[in-house]
Order: C-alpha cells, then structure tokens, then sequence
C-alpha cells in the first residue's frame, strides 16, 4: 500500500515537473481590447472628457453628453460607420460621405489626397457645418423649438439635414412646411435626420459664409 502511495505521489511530482518545463518565463501580454489605425482613427475607452480626445483623432464610442464631438461621431457612424477611406457607390466619398460640390465649396480640389488625410476630413466638415449655419441662420432662428411635421426642430437637426441633402433642400423643406418629402439617392429623409439629430450643442460652431479648410 505504501509503495502504490509513493508510485503515484512521485508520477505527480514528474508531470508537475513538466508541465512547468514547457512553459515559457516570458510570455508577452496583449491587451483585452484592440487598437486599429489602418485608417486614422482609433478605438479607445469612452470619456466624458472631451478634451480627452485629440482634436482630429476621432474614436468610435458612444458619448453621453451632446457635444460637438458626439454630433460629429453620430453622423459619422450613420454616413460610413466612422470610415476614412469609403467611397459608396455613388461616388460620396470619406467618413461624412462629402459629395465633388460640397468638397469643392469649403476649398477641397484633389479627392484623392482628400481620402488619404483624416485631418482634412474633419476640417472640411466643420466647415460645411459654418457654411450652413450662415446658409440657414433664418431658418435656424425662425424654425428652433417648434415642431415641424411631427419633429422638434434644433440646431443641430437642421445641420444635419443639410449635410445630408444640402441647405437648399433643407429650406425647401420648411418652406413646404415639411409636408414635401426630401430623400436622398438612397431613400433617406430630411426629417429623419432632424430627427435623429436634433438636441445636440453646437454653439460653437461659428456662422461663416466664407468657411474652409483653410480658415478653420
């Protein structure tokens, strides 16, 4: 009996032996989560912070305040899923989906270089953003807080919808008092993006009728 007791205790001390032998000392360590920058951007925790995140580095989370950053990221999310280099088959080209004419307007010539710099992309939607904030000042201080074809009416919502289908859709709309139906080629709606849009604070985008990537 003892023996049988020292047979097994001594093949446990042996496969322990081994299992340690084939290990190595150093193992290197990967993080649970990953970072990709294939494309300019980058996956990172979520801050409440903005100043947390680098002016043009932009990352792919959910924010909980409705900052700018939030705005730019929602639209970002629903036009390309917050991707630098798509082009859809239309021709809308980066991570806000800019079509020729509205690249052109805020000072963009070479699309090429366009889908290559994250930076420049985000440049030009602010820009944009400027340009139709003067475009649709009137319309912005008229429509504000009212509710236009069952939607509340904001800033931002009407900003939105300008990216979309451009500013003059946009006017167009409130002049028909919503009860046009404005899509794009893709069969998405002016309302709808009011909608989904609305309520975020952009207060610091400042009206420029001259916006571009250079003065921004």
């Amino acid at each position: 009996m003892i023996k049988k007791w020292y047979f097994y205790a001594s093949l446990i001390v042996i496969i322990t032996f081994l299992s340690v032998g084939f290990k190595p000392f150093n193992r290197e360590t990967k993080p649970w989560f990953l970072i990709e920058k294939t494309d300019g951007s980058e996956y990172l925790f979520p801050s409440l912070e903005e100043d947390d995140y680098p002016e043009v580095k932009q990352v792919n989370v959910l924010f909980t305040k409705k900052r700018l950053i939030s705005f730019k990221e929602a639209v970002a999310f629903k036009e390309s899923q917050g991707k630098y280099r798509l082009v859809n088959s239309l021709g809308y080209m980066g991570k806000y989906q800019f079509g020729i004419q509205a690249l052109k307007s805020v000072g963009v010539r070479n699309s090429k270089a366009f889908l290559k710099d994250p930076a420049l992309q985000e440049k030009a939607f602010i820009a944009l953003l400027s340009k139709n904030k003067w475009i649709l000042r009137n319309e912005i201080e008229r429509y504000e807080g009212k509710m236009v074809a069952g939607v509340e009416i904001t800033e931002s919502g009407i900003l939105a919808a300008a990216h979309l289908g451009g500013a003059g859709s946009v006017k167009n709309f409130f002049k028909n008092k919503g009860n046009r139906y404005f899509r794009d080629a893709f069969g998405t709606s002016l309302r709808s993006y009011m909608k989904a849009f609305g309520g975020y604070d952009l207060s610091h985008i400042e009206a420029d009728s001259n916006a571009t990537i250079h003065n921004i």
